[in-house]
């Protein structure tokens, strides 16, 4: 039986769709290009005919040149490709319609079920939703053709230009999806049947139009074929996963379980979009689900899918497998600590792309439910890898010139008709290499994801060191570009030492490689990969890791001893990072020197600290796990960091109230500076006490003035500072308002632990359990169509069925609701390896890939419920 792979199913969903898009031109909105990237796709859709591949967002009119220079009979074809609802991405395709006035057929494939369109909150579509909103566009697309034709007569074609862009001036500001389609009758649209879709046609305007409207669902990135998740600018995982209350931390991680399920109108629209998405998968994988859930969001997922099986599901002929929902929520520390993974280095290290769409172009249905915004930013998946900066850095004026001629030419491919303006960027390229300019030139010149398809001989790169600690990846890595070398019959005139590789090694390994034009491109994946690899170990980001990973195993070895002692070290940290904010500003520096925490990473250490805390220490009588004394040193450190450092970093706890704190600075700060030196004052008291007589009640009604200003803004601080503490105790609960922790599905770090600092995360702990068939606290069964039939109707005749173990499955898909990162990858794989059954095949999924950075954000920063 074939291994289950993730990448291939992908691929041969692309290849069943050939007929659609052979001969257009297809647009890929940013969650589709992102998928496609990690995918490797875009030879096989070269292979398949497509002429061009374009972005949906940044389309232009010339994207379509090249089809109308061709002899070919499919010059007006588009295919759409969107990780979005139809509503979302209306904008952007009415948009590239009205922009290709050839176009005689579009093809739009949605990753977004029908069903989910329908089921969607305040939804503009129903449950014919495809057919309504090909319907939709074409009316739409009719009524601009109209405007614009009409226009044209009077002020000919520049006009009619000018009007299609009048018309796009506000595509991405807020709206109702209503106010994109113009309410007008039908006219004559006429409907005909298309294999899944309709097709209308647009004859009354000139151009005749086809659309039809298809379900695409395998729109993922797959780091490996094992290891996926979701498209960070795509619905599903821009879906809220949880409203505001008591029991919620972040819209981007699923509310603490306490037993209680969503029904109805209940359920957030990420649980609807997640269930539909992982009920297509399994279909497209050929894969018959027996569904688990730890967690009270997994729990209503679970439901969702369940509710969603069919007889006809179940009859089929399909692979069985185990599908394990779990709530983030039930362990954070993991995605907060930074662990000794090469992957997670790199993308918290590198930057990463722009996001394509901003909230403002959110429209209609996603823009309020209950009066609450309904989408969650996630930052993109593409980094940005400068590979320019460990090219250059040690060559020559002649030899950056030519190697920036070699890549520029690559990038720009066939683009001939610019070739004068591309010389003069490149003269002017070489000129600026050593300065800053050329650093952000030369940034923008090579920058994406990674990609799952480069390989090396056979192994693609991303697969092998996404489970790879920083050690071992490094060395694999430079082992891969020896072996290139040879390969390439490249001689290299440095020595290389065995074991882990200095920075200058591989840097001129991979300049070695760079030298020849036909060299780099066809060893551009290990190049790239190398440049990430060296961005991410670089001394400031490696120092800073290096010390955040110190910060956490005192903690955690703190967490092992008292609470005075945990307390002790957190208000160390914070008075730490206070002292780094205050010499920073006087030397402007606006980042911390290597090896020192911000201010903002000691608050993601305290958070850090709490959720530890809450997990050894019982609650006190404060309703934290620390004493009142201990939490008030807290409070007073964290009070005494903001007022010496009030604009080094944008809290959200503090809100509207850093203006007034910065101002308050200021003003200290220059009434310091203005002081009177003693010898002036000396020289000029005479005549300052003439002058003054009249002044001093008024000097001192002023004195008393921001006095009074003074304590009711540090009154007020202080009132944050304890709401922001609430929050605190909020996550320091986590392991008393979790039903499943409570348990005891968590109480098992002592079979694995042999020291406070190296305890593993829950998928291992889950895994280990369920693999060595132990039962787990929590773990609630979905059962089957056909397992609720026996149990219903055939168990009173004694034919009732037992509820199957997760452990009998040989795959198990394990999909962790808010996020995974490269930690849990390698300890899901340790406890595969560990359970001694080699034919189990695992598959780890998630919403998206969290670093540390980004829990920061979900917890405490603008995407937190604080």
């Amino acid at each position: 039986m074939a291994m289950v792979d993730v990448i291939i199913s992908c691929l041969d969903s692309i290849r069943q769709i050939s007929e659609h898009i052979e001969g257009a031109t297809i647009y890929l909105d940013a969650g589709c290009t992102e998928s496609f990237q990690f995918l490797g796709a875009y030879p096989l859709l070269l292979e398949l005919g497509v002429h061009n591949v374009c972005s949906l967002e940044n389309m232009s009119s010339l994207d379509m040149v090249d089809n109308r220079n061709s002899n070919t009979n499919l010059t007006g074809k588009v295919a759409v490709f969107t990780s979005r609802l139809l509503s979302d991405a209306h904008r952007y395709i009415l948009r590239c319609l009205s922009t290709h006035q050839d176009v005689c057929q579009c093809n739009i494939f949605t990753s977004i079920s029908e069903i989910a369109h329908s089921a969607y909150p305040d939804s503009p579509l129903g449950p014919d939703a495809f057919h309504e909103y090909e319907s939709l566009l074409v009316q739409d697309y009719e009524e601009l053709l109209k405007k614009s034709d009409a226009k044209s007569q009077h002020s000919g074609y520049s006009n009619f230009q000018q009007n299609l862009t009048s018309e796009d001036e506000g595509w991405s500001q807020p709206g109702s999806f209503e106010e994109d389609i113009p309410q007008h009758d039908a006219g004559s649209v006429e409907r005909d049947s298309y294999k899944d879709g309709s097709i209308y046609h647009a004859e009354d305007v000139g151009q005749k139009i086809m659309v039809t409207v298809h379900h695409f669902p395998m729109i993922l990135c797959p780091f490996s074929p094992r290891v996926f998740v979701l498209p960070s600018e795509g619905s599903v995982a821009e879906a809220y996963l949880s409203r505001q209350h008591d029991n919620s931390l972040s819209p981007g991680l699923p509310p603490l379980s306490t037993d209680s399920s969503s029904d109805g109108d209940d359920v957030v629209p990420g649980a609807t979009l997640t269930a539909q998405f992982l009920y297509h998968l399994a279909a497209k994988m050929d894969l018959k689900m027996e569904i688990y859930s730890l967690g009270d969001l997994s729990k209503t997922v679970g439901k969702l899918l369940t509710n969603m099986s069919s007889l006809y599901d179940v009859g089929r002929r399909k692979r069985s497998a185990g599908l394990l929902l779990i709530d983030r929520t039930l362990d954070l520390l993991t995605p907060c600590s930074h662990g000794d993974s090469l992957i997670d280095r790199i993308f918290s290290a590198l930057p990463h792309r722009e996001r394509m769409t901003p909230s403002a172009h959110m429209k209609g249905s996603r823009t309020q439910i209950k009066h609450c915004p309904t989408i969650m930013q996630r930052p993109p998946l593409d980094i940005q890898i400068p590979l320019m900066k460990f090219l250059t850095e040690e060559d020559s004026t002649t030899e950056n010139f030519q190697l920036v001629e070699r890549i520029e030419a690559f990038l720009h491919g066939w683009n001939s008709f610019n070739s004068g303006s591309q010389t003069v960027e490149l003269f002017n390229l070489n000129s600026r290499t050593d300065g800053e300019k050329a650093f952000n030139f030369e940034s923008k010149l090579l920058n994406g994801s990674f990609v799952s398809s480069e390989s090396f001989r056979g192994t693609p790169f991303l697969e092998a060191i996404l489970d790879r600690q920083t050690k071992d990846g490094t060395i694999l890595i430079k082992k891969w570009l020896q072996e290139t070398l040879r390969w390439e019959n490249i001689n290299v005139n440095v020595k290389i030492r065995p074991g882990f590789p200095t920075k200058s090694e591989l840097q001129s390994l991979i300049g070695a490689l760079a030298r020849n034009q036909s060299s780099l491109m066809r060893n551009k994946g290990i190049i790239q990969l190398t440049a990430a690899t060296l961005y991410a170990m670089d001394e400031l980001p490696a120092a800073k890791w290096d010390a955040f990973i110190s910060a956490e195993k005192m903690l955690n070895v703190s967490a092992g001893d008292t609470s005075q002692s945990l307390a002790a070290q957190i208000s160390d940290l914070i008075n730490k990072s206070a002292v780094v904010g205050s010499n920073g500003k006087k030397t402007g520096r606006t980042e911390p020197s290597q090896g020192l925490l911000s201010f903002q990473d000691a608050l993601l250490l305290t958070a850090y600290g709490y959720i530890l805390a809450g997990e050894n220490f019982p609650t006190s009588g404060s309703g934290g796990p620390f004493s009142w004394q201990e939490e008030h040193f807290m409070k007073e450190a964290i009070v005494d960091a903001v007022l010496e450092n009030p604009g080094v970093i944008k809290l959200k706890f503090l809100h509207d109230l850093t203006e007034e704190l910065e101002a308050n600075f200021n003003r200290k700060k220059s009434e310091e500076l203005n002081k009177e030196s003693p010898a002036q004052l000396e020289s000029d008291d005479f005549d300052d006490q003439w002058g003054s007589w009249g002044d001093e009640e008024t000097d001192e009604n002023i004195n008393k003035e921001q006095v009074y200003g003074d304590m009711q803004l540090k009154l007020e601080l202080r009132d944050r500072v304890d709401n922001f503490f609430k929050f605190l105790h909020k996550l320091s609960s986590l392991k008393k308002n979790n039903l499943p922790l409570r348990e005891g599905a968590m109480g098992m770090e002592s079979n694995f632990v042999s020291d406070p600092y190296s305890s593993k995360g829950l998928i291992y702990k889950l895994l280990t359990r369920v693999l060595r068939k132990h039962d787990v606290p929590g773990l609630e069964y979905h059962s089957s169509t056909m397992g609720r039939l026996f149990k219903s109707g055939f168990g009173r005749f004694g034919l009732g069925q037992g509820k199957p173990s997760l452990a009998d499955q040989n795959v198990i898909l394990v999909f962790v609701i808010g996020g995974i990162n490269g930690i849990e990858v390698r300890e899901a794989q340790e406890a595969l390896s560990e359970s001694g059954r080699p034919d189990t095949e695992l598959i780890l999924g998630g919403t998206t890939l969290l670093t540390p950075a980004d829990m920061y954000d979900l917890l405490l920063g603008d995407s937190s419920y604080i």
